[in-house]
């Protein structure tokens, strides 16, 4: 027998420890195989302990097993009288100090362990395992708890001669490692539980992917909120929840981090809620490797939606308090409020300027509305300003302007019904899939000058009650910018009814026509010194005349004013030139309360055989502009002269030039050739080629396109005045 026939596994099972000792207790008592759990048989059928003790009839010791790796005993009879034991058994159970004999720890082990079961042995065969049962304590002292497993069979010594083999191995050490490993488990299964239960009661949403992005595990709190079962959110279900607008934007964001593994990701998209509305979610997610390779991802979705909305509504409150600071005109404020609008709160947004053309009775009286300001979003067509209404005083939309309190109305995508809007903002409603309505009373010093409509349209959940908080504030926040573009408004429109009140409308004359057309500065309130005016003399002549007074405020108009009528008055005295005339008047300048410069252009339409010729004087003026028929233009600078003002009581050149059938005669003011930082010949060739490229339209046309197609600063009025000539010369007498 070899040292390697005692080796046994470091973690012996009950029947590989039984297996092991048996067979080499029946190799050193016979040959014969023997089965696991059969009583042993010697072949002397008897052992006897005597002087040579351990050694039996058959002259095999059994010495011989006190190398086993485990611990062996032998009793014999009812009694258990002890027959054998190995030195592992010994060392197991006997005391340490030498006090206590083997017989007695012997006797010990059976009254504290196995007496029962090593009678029930004894008597019926039947082997017992005794799996990791703990030593019981002696009461002489403390030791630390051990644990043993055993094996008891039944041996025969002769025919009813029977005795009891226990095999014993210490298995504290693998006991415990099991009892540590089993306080890990609970321990990881108690921090999992807690995990979890942290999990249902945080606000964040806690999921786990694959390390390619696909939802791996169930998310108690993804279910909570999206309403999304495991099979609709798994893989990559849970995309169905994200607001469509913002799926490609975090599907490209997510991709990029999967495939790059840099670190922490981080987004922000909107989520669709049990609620049916989008509620604006923090993602956070981090890989989890191991051996320095991606195996899933672990994230987590916050609801940030109250930290959105406040960051968003400072972001608007400023960004309104910006654009209408820079801005000066009513209209322009209202298109950067409505472009702050649109398309953060709103998919479209018009506002309309309200005329209440109530008297002060009590009855209903109606609304004029005119749309000036409109935004929509990308992907919607914008809908056309200048629009103007007359609704009745029972138009639910004008109750609502003169209760002066917001109102959200919500309707069938594409049904609007009648009332929400002017009826001119309904089609586009109805287009455009309109879903809500918010309408929204501006009150600006006690009254309502403006009404905003900001529209929801598609799947966009209509305006809430907190972003109609928002949007009420933001006009608040303008409040006093709003009210000096509105009284500037006012002014201007004022300013501009007098202007044109002092501007005459030109004769009618047989054979000629004339046109004059003024715009007023957008950029000014008070009424400027550009004028024209065109009259006919006694002798049956007509004067066109054009000027313009330094200014631009209330003394230039009423300079402007007085000139204009001393200049008439002149001119219906006596037949003369025009360059008498604006002497004449630069003398009457003198009799004026202030000192004023001005510039003019004086001219008479002189019959001359068979068409006309211009008698012409100009007075620091940018000089006239004649357009023959076949579009050739040249400027007439032949009776130039200073301002008016400069030198009262000096003579002043005129000048003669024929006129051609069909040609076109244009007096205008610098607004309309002038540009800071520009020479004013490139503002004078600029002109000229735009009337050259005019020139065969209509004179109405004609005087129409050259406001519209120069480029001007808007800083300035501008005042144009054309002669068209008839084509075909025909003299007109006069009388």
């Amino acid at each position: 027998m070899t040292a390697s026939d005692w080796e046994v596994p470091q973690r012996v099972t009950d029947a590989q420890l039984h297996k092991v000792c048996m067979v080499h207790i029946g190799r050193a008592a016979s040959s014969a195989p023997h089965r696991v759990g059969d009583p042993y048989t010697w072949p002397s059928g008897e052992v006897t302990m005597g002087a040579d003790e351990g050694r039996g009839d058959s002259g095999l010791s059994l010495e011989m097993l006190d190398p086993a790796p485990v611990g062996v005993v032998v009793t014999r009879g009812p009694e258990h009288r002890l027959v054998y034991t190995n030195a592992l058994f010994r060392s197991l159970f006997s005391d340490p100090r030498g006090k206590v004999t083997v017989e007695e720890s012997f006797a010990r082990f059976v009254r504290r362990y196995y007496r029962p079961r090593m009678d029930h042995v004894h008597a019926t065969g039947e082997p017992i395992m005794i799996l990791a049962e703990p030593e019981l304590p002696s009461g002489e002292r403390p030791t630390p708890e051990r644990f043993f497993t055993a094996s008891l069979s039944r041996i025969s010594f002769g025919p009813g001669d029977h005795g009891v083999l226990a095999m014993v191995i210490d298995v504290t050490e693998q006991v415990g490692a099991a009892h540590r490993i089993a306080a890990i488990a609970e321990e990881r299964r108690r921090l999992l539980r807690r995990l979890a239960s942290l999990m249902e009661l945080s606000a964040p949403v806690v999921w786990v992917t694959s390390r390619d992005g696909h939802v791996s595990e169930p998310s108690p709190n993804w279910e909570r909120v999206t309403g999304q079962t495991w099979e609709e959110y798994r893989g990559q279900g849970w995309l169905r929840a994200v607001h469509p607008d913002d799926r490609g934007a975090t599907i490209r964001s997510w991709a990029r981090a999967v495939n790059d593994v840099s670190g922490m990701w981080e987004h922000v998209y909107r989520l669709r809620t049990t609620d049916g509305g989008y509620r604006h979610f923090q993602l956070c997610a981090v890989p989890v490797c191991e051996g320095g390779r991606v195996v899933e991802w672990v994230g987590s979705s916050t609801d940030i939606e109250d930290q959105w909305r406040e960051q968003r509504a400072q972001r608007l409150l400023d960004r309104a308090a910006g654009a209408t600071t820079r801005l000066r005109s009513l209209e322009e404020m209202l298109n950067a409020l409505a472009g702050v609008i649109v398309p953060e709160v709103a998919d479209g947004c018009s506002v309309y300027l309200v005329t209440d053309l109530a008297d002060g009775s009590q009855g209903e009286a109606p609304l004029i509305v005119r749309r000036l300001a409109t935004a929509a979003r990308p992907g919607l067509e914008t809908p056309a300003p200048y629009v103007e209404e007359r609704l009745p005083g029972r138009h639910p939309f004008v109750r609502t302007v003169r209760r002066r309190r917001p109102l959200r109305r919500t309707f069938p995508a594409g049904s609007p019904p009648p009332g929400v809007v002017p009826d001119v903002s309904r089609p586009w409603l109805r287009d455009s899939g309109g879903n809500g309505a918010l309408i929204l009373p501006v009150v600006v010093d006690g009254t309502v000058p403006a009404v905003v409509v900001a529209v929801t349209c598609g799947d966009r959940p209509p305006i809430d009650e907190e972003d109609a908080e928002l949007l009420d504030r933001m006009f608040d926040h303008t409040h006093d910018a709003l009210s000096r573009a509105i009284r500037f408004q006012r002014t201007q429109q004022v300013a501009l009814a007098l202007q044109y009140s002092l501007l005459a409308e030109p004769p009618r004359l047989p054979g000629l026509r004339i046109v004059a057309r003024y715009r007023a500065s957008p950029a000014a309130a008070e009424i400027g010194g550009d004028w024209y005016d065109s009259f006919v003399l006694p002798d049956g002549v007509p004067v066109l005349v054009i000027g313009d007074v330094a200014g631009h405020d209330l003394n230039a108009a009423v300079a402007m004013s007085q000139l204009r009528n001393m200049l008439r008055a002149i001119a219906m005295d006596r037949r003369e030139p025009p360059g008498d005339v604006l002497a004449r008047l630069d003398t009457a300048m003198e009799s004026l309360a202030d000192e004023i410069t001005a510039t003019c252009v004086c001219a008479r339409v002189e019959p001359a055989g068979d068409g006309y010729r211009l008698d012409y004087a100009v007075a620091g003026h940018p000089p006239p502009l004649l357009v023959e028929p076949g579009g050739r233009g040249r400027f007439l600078e032949g009776a130039a002269s200073p301002l008016l003002g400069l030198t009262p009581g000096g003579r002043r050149r005129s000048g003669e030039e024929p006129l051609p059938p069909g040609g076109t005669l244009l007096l205008y003011t610098d607004g309309l050739v002038e540009r800071p930082g520009e020479h004013l010949d490139r503002g004078l060739e600029r002109l000229r080629l735009a009337a050259e490229r005019l020139a065969s339209r209509p004179v109405d046309t004609f005087c129409d396109a050259l406001l519209d197609d120069l480029p001007t600063t808007g800083l300035d009025d501008i005042a144009v005045m054309a002669l068209r000539l008839p084509s075909r010369a025909r003299r007109t007498r006069t009388s």
